[in-house]
């Protein structure tokens, strides 16, 4: 099979690229609108969230066995119906009546969404011929860039204009068109979909990932809300974690056909590829999360107003993508890149960490900015580093593997970052309380102060003081949170550092790099990368 040329071609890639937006879209856009989202199904915050967490813990279970079910299946009908669970899903979302219709039919929408990154980035290698893969690598990477930072931005928007089902039905005529287009343009590989007799399904491996993987999702996103370890229900999902996950691995190394190959983690330039993956993806989901809730909770920032600041930075940042892939094109290493980009985000995060409470939307432009170079300067060369090294028939399981990777990282720091705002903050207004005692006399002439405000305004002086006392308070909780937001982004910044030294193990071998090309054997083997 050709690579596809022209228009075809420009069809696929905007096909693959929106598909992998859309899916990317849908783990961040809900987290603005919870709150509308609670109050119109009578339910908590605490109970919404599991909005989020159904959805993160299918796309993660899903998204390892795509190279498997696609293979299986055969790709583009895989792909196909994968877009229509996804459409179908999202419409059955904005419909929902009740919580737990809307958490089912979300986990429905993550099994579908799950397929279309990793097939979506298989089918644009494909329409790409060896020499201009990185290129192909770039803008995919845009995608990544663009997904999780324009989900704060659609939703706060159609929050404010609209109302919270709109967050899934917006994904409809754009699943329809990426369906089609899909359809038309995509063609099928020879022999796809026709070899299922021959292929043996690992059922014990797929129970096991789910288990495994499923259980520490759940123990991610829910740890912080439930009280980690304080709550019996974390305790048994980690326990089954454990189990999973530990004979996940012992499994599929073991038998002949795993439904996810990690005999591929044998080569030292993947292995470590993955650890700088998880870092990535650490950073590239947790920003968005910590930088929102900043913005809204202390800033005073709306959700679309938080949305519009991330965006222009971040379209900056995609424009680099193509730029960076033409010179990886050329034969630029990827790594001075990885570095360049682990230290420019490094430096985004401790800038985010110096930011005054009174700054106004546009004040976060040159970190948001330095941030969107970092990762385009990071994620590129590392959808590029996830298959240097293997062997053409082991690209399926590199892509597939590398994208779970950067899930989990996400998922990692979003709930690492839950409980270290949470300790932080507790520690800032324990601080804070510890000098604002009564007899202070800070505390005396700032009360003072406020009361008298009080009276003057309203005239009431028995209820003064009491509200005096509860605008105080206020404030200890809006500066604390401040804090610990800020101790947060330092954190984000310190496992940029500290993974830096491993980048001496990305380097590929001599002999490697100097054999020669199979040209057609890594075109049939990416035809396979799903």
């Amino acid at each position: 099979m050709s690579s596809p040329k022209g228009f075809a071609r420009f069809i696929i890639v905007l096909t693959t690229v929106t598909a992998a937006v859309m899916e990317l879209i849908d783990t961040s856009i809900v987290n603005v609108g919870l709150s509308e989202m609670a109050g119109s199904l009578g339910v908590s915050i605490e109970d919404i969230s599991w909005v989020i967490t159904s959805y993160a813990i299918a796309n993660v279970i899903i998204i390892p066995m795509t190279g498997f079910l696609a293979e299986y299946f055969g790709r583009k009908n895989y792909y196909l119906v994968s877009m229509v669970i996804f459409t179908a899903a999202s419409y059955m979302c904005g419909q929902s009546t009740d919580l737990v219709e809307l958490i089912i039919w979300r986990f429905i929408q993550g099994v579908g969404g799950g397929a279309l990154l990793s097939t979506s980035q298989a089918i644009l290698f494909d329409a790409f011929t060896p020499e201009e893969r990185p290129m192909a690598s770039g803008l995919f990477g845009m995608g990544l860039i663009l997904g999780p930072t324009l989900g704060p931005t659609v939703g706060g928007y159609l929050i404010e204009h609209f109302s919270w089902p709109w967050m899934f039905l917006v994904n409809i005529p754009v699943g329809v068109i990426a369906t089609f287009l899909a359809y038309t343009f995509i063609d099928k590989k020879e022999g796809e979909g026709k070899k299922k007799a021959g292929i043996k399904i690992d059922y014990i491996g797929i129970a096991l990932l789910m288990l495994g993987i499923g259980t520490l999702q759940f123990v991610l996103e829910r740890g912080e809300a439930e009280d980690w370890f304080a709550s019996d229900v974390i305790k048994v999902n980690a326990v089954l974690a454990v189990i999973g996950v530990v004979g996940f691995i012992i499994y599929e190394l073991r038998v002949a056909n795993p439904v996810v190959n990690l005999r591929i983690m044998k080569h030292r330039t993947y292995a470590f590829t993955l650890v700088f993956t998880f870092v990535a993806g650490l950073g590239l989901f947790t920003s968005v999360f910590v930088y929102p809730v900043l913005a809204q909770r202390v800033l005073g920032f709306t959700a679309y107003e938080t949305g519009l600041s991330l965006l222009p930075p971040t379209l900056a940042g995609v424009i680099m993508m193509p730029v960076i892939g033409k010179m990886m094109s050329k034969g630029i290493s990827p790594i001075p890149f990885i570095v360049a980009g682990f230290i420019l985000f490094a430096i985004y995060s401790w800038m985010s960490a110096d930011v005054s409470p009174d700054v106004g939307r546009w004040a976060f432009f040159v970190p948001l900015l330095i941030r969107a170079f970092g990762i385009s300067m990071s994620q590129l060369p590392l959808i590029n580093q996830a298959v240097a090294g293997l062997q053409p028939k082991d690209y399926a399981a590199g892509i597939s593997l590398n994208n779970m990777i950067r899930q989990i990282g996400g998922a990692f720091g979003i709930a690492m970052a839950n409980n270290f705002i949470s300790q932080r903050y507790a520690q800032h207004r324990s601080d804070m309380v510890a000098s604002t005692y009564d007899g202070a006399p800070a505390m005396t002439e700032r009360m003072n102060a406020i009361t008298q405000s009080m009276i003057a305004k309203t005239g009431d002086a028995s209820t003064a003081t009491a509200k005096a006392y509860a605008m105080v308070s206020g404030a200890i909780d809006k500066q604390a949170y401040y804090l610990a937001y800020l101790d947060t982004f330092r954190l984000i910044g310190v496992f940029f550092i500290i993974v830096l030294p491993l980048v001496v193990f990305l380097r590929k071998k001599k002999t490697a790099v100097a054999a020669p090309i199979d040209a057609k054997a890594v075109k049939e083997a990416m035809e396979a990368a799903h």
